[in-house]
């Protein structure tokens, strides 16, 4: 498998960036900075993803993932670490608190079920991952602690000091294995381990790399020498081959690590500290953290900046939908907002929908289209006319963390909402009410809810790996969890008779169920690569789409299991819901590259191009991409634009629209091209 090449250079950092890392399937980076904030990016397209990780206190040194991807964790020259949701980007639990100083370096076992700190207040600390609990303080350089990181088979710890030495550590125990390894002249300023875990790395302020035998500790060959400043961070390539290097002389290196010589020139662009070095998981790019606030990315094998610098950041969407007469679609994005489009057309009905103060996780029609909910997370819930747009009453607030899902009763009287709080809440839809208590049972984050067709039930999957069903009158628990899946359950929705219950994992498969039993019907749908983030029945029951992080929609037999036609493919990043028509013709499918597709739902055969944004701005005038004046439009036909070439705007007195073919159109003073010298 291999990773896309993402752009040359990303901003958005205020201050300096201290420390990046890919995420261990290369989709995602995530990367610390001066400015106290943590900031997720796509890897492919480098637009920002959600907003930025505040909490910290102070500045940001070090970044990492869980080895599952669920979290990220962050240390501080606050003194804390801080475990952070890495899809919602919500805070888990209390800070890590007990250095007293810097917290410097931050590492997840293999296992991910401990992490470890290494800060200047000279010890490394090991901490309970799920718990936070502090299990061990390593005690034994004389100095700050700069560097941490853990055996690739989490049996041993290492750790880089200002003291000049680098140490090994019994995980287990806490005890230093053998002698401190000796050899650098100044401040070791970060460690790393081989893939196979037989040699260690260091970069020190003494301007060199040293490797080292992890098993005897004795120095393997001469030093890497070819920095003129300290080297601040060292990186192995996946394979082991090589060795990656970055320093405050402004540059990264590539080694070969059996030669121990450079390979190629040093990769020049940064125009200030290089603070921060990585591979992706495949090998075949590096990204780099500077103190000029930018990430860079480059070709490992020619050492070449790869794409253009990024302008703008585009917002992935969390979720579509579409209205009950199949006319509209809706979609909710991390920008905040709701936005409203036409099916057919593409174009963008109206403004969208602001409000909500975080990203919008989720959103539904009601059974007749007159509104719209929504869930953030910004722990609320709203309701709009669908129509107008505007806001129906206050938010509807009582969760106490972010909103994952919403979903309408089949008669439209209720609205349920599952949340990273744990609880499913029951809301009245006409007065914004809670009805009842909220649903308590899910040990973990509650991903997805939806109501039986007959309104009777509700089920709700959640991070807890577990589907539950409730009795939505009594929001009593019916039966045992619904217990399969490894991971993480994503999506849940039932068959339009009510008999089954489809779900959808971040172990890559979707599980069918009997909901009178809550039995297994058939083994895993499997074929999938990645998460699958959404499910839905067909209207007919015959038929179950699934969208998923492998950037792929795939149409299943509900009856067989069997998997129909090839997977439909054209997103770019992360398909994070997908929804038939109300007829059965159509797919729709939002993803994190910022588009909605539609799709043929037998041929499986794009119906449209995707959605884009571009509509009117609010003096009514069309823009080209440079910012110059098209044309103007009415008020009464400012329902939407289509762009690129063809326009398509929706009449106000009857059900037509009028296209303008802008394939050959002129504008500014382009027009001098298209102008006849016997025209006066």
């Amino acid at each position: 498998m291999s990773w896309p090449a993402p752009p040359l250079k990303w901003t958005g950092h205020v201050g300096p960036v201290r420390c990046v890392s890919y995420a261990p399937n290369g989709y995602r980076i995530v990367t610390g900075s001066y400015d106290k904030t943590i900031r997720v990016w796509d890897a492919e397209s480098g637009a920002v993803v959600g907003e930025a990780l505040e909490g910290h206190n102070g500045a940001v040194s070090s970044v990492a993932y869980s080895p599952d991807e669920r979290y990220i964790i962050s240390g501080s020259d606050d003194e804390t670490i801080r475990i952070w949701d890495a899809e919602t980007g919500d805070t888990v639990g209390n800070p890590l608190e007990g250095h007293t100083g810097e917290v410097l370096s931050v590492a997840y076992s293999p296992d991910g079920s401990h992490i470890i700190s290494g800060s200047s207040d000279r010890t490394i600390r090991i901490w309970n991952a799920e718990t936070g609990v502090a299990v061990a303080s390593l005690e034994g350089h004389t100095r700050t602690v700069s560097s941490v990181a853990y055996s690739p088979d989490g049996q041993h710890i290492i750790s880089g000091s200002d003291d000049s030495t680098i140490r090994l550590w019994d995980a287990e125990t806490g005890a230093t294995v053998g002698k401190p390894l000796e050899g650098h002249t100044s401040s070791v300023s970060s460690v790393a381990y081989s893939p196979n875990g037989r040699y260690i790395i260091s970069g020190s302020a003494d301007r060199t790399i040293r490797i080292w035998d992890a098993e005897t500790g004795a120095a393997v060959g001469d030093s890497l020498k070819g920095h003129t400043r300290t080297v601040s961070s060292v990186a192995y390539s996946p394979d082991g081959r090589h060795i990656l290097s970055g320093s405050d002389d402004f540059t990264i290196r590539i080694w070969d690590a059996e030669t121990c010589t450079a390979i190629g020139k040093p990769l020049n662009g940064h125009t200030w500290w290089v603070r921060s070095v990585a591979y992706s998981p495949d090998g075949r790019h590096i990204i780099s953290g500077s103190e000029d606030r930018t990430i860079r990315i480059w070709d490992a094998v020619t050492g070449a900046a790869v794409g253009n610098p990024l302008e703008g950041y585009p917002s992935s969407l969390s979720s579509v939908a579409y209205s009950p007469d199949g006319w509209h679609v809706i979609s909710g994005s991390s920008d905040r907002t709701i936005r409203i489009w036409g099916a057919e057309t593409g174009a963008a009905v109206g403004n969208p929908l602001k409000g909500h103060t975080s990203s919008v996780s989720s959103v539904a029609y009601s059974p007749n289209g007159s509104h719209i909910t929504s869930g953030s997370s910004d722990c609320t819930i709203r309701i709009w006319d669908a129509e107008t747009g505007v806001a129906v009453g206050n938010p509807l607030k009582g969760h106490t963390n972010s909103v994952s899902s919403v979903a309408y009763s089949p008669d439209g009287q209720h609205i349920i909402s599952g949340s990273s709080d744990c609880t499913i809440r029951i809301w009245d839809a006409e007065t914004g009410a809670t009805v009842g208590n909220p649903l308590e049972g899910h040990t973990s984050s509650v991903s997805s809810v939806a109501y039986s067709p007959d309104g009777r039930h509700i089920i709700s999957g959640s991070d807890d790996s577990t589907i539950r069903i409730w009795d939505a009158e009594t929001s009593a628990v019916v039966g045992d969890p619904l217990e399969g899946h490894t991971y993480c359950v994503r999506s849940v929705a039932y068959s339009p008779d009510g008999r089954r219950i489809i779900s959808g994992s971040d172990d890559s498969t979707i599980r069918i169920w009997d909901a009178g039993t809550g039995a297994p019907v058939s083994e895993p749908l499997e074929g999938h690569t990645g998460r699958v983030s959404s499910v839905a029945y067909s209207p007919d029951g015959r038929h179950i789409i699934s969208g998923s992080e492998d950037r792929t929609i795939r149409i299943w037999d509900a009856k067989t299991g069997a998997e129909v036609g090839n997977a439909l493919e054209g997103h770019t990043d992360s398909v994070s819901s997908v929804a038939y028509s109300r007829d059965g013709r159509r797919i729709i499918s939002g993803s994190e590259d910022c588009t909605i597709r539609i799709w043929d739902a037998e041929t499986g055969a794009a119906v449209s191009n995707p959605f884009s944004g571009a509509t009117p701005d609010l003096n009514g005038w069309v823009r080209e991409s440079e910012g110059g004046l098209l044309y103007w439009v009415t008020q009464d036909c400012r329902a939407g634009l289509y762009s690129p070439a063809l326009l398509t705007i929706p009449l106000a007195s009857c059900n037509r629209s009028i296209s303008l073919d802008f394939n050959d159109f002129a504008f500014g003073t382009s027009w001098t091209e298209i102008f006849s010298d016997g025209f006066s």
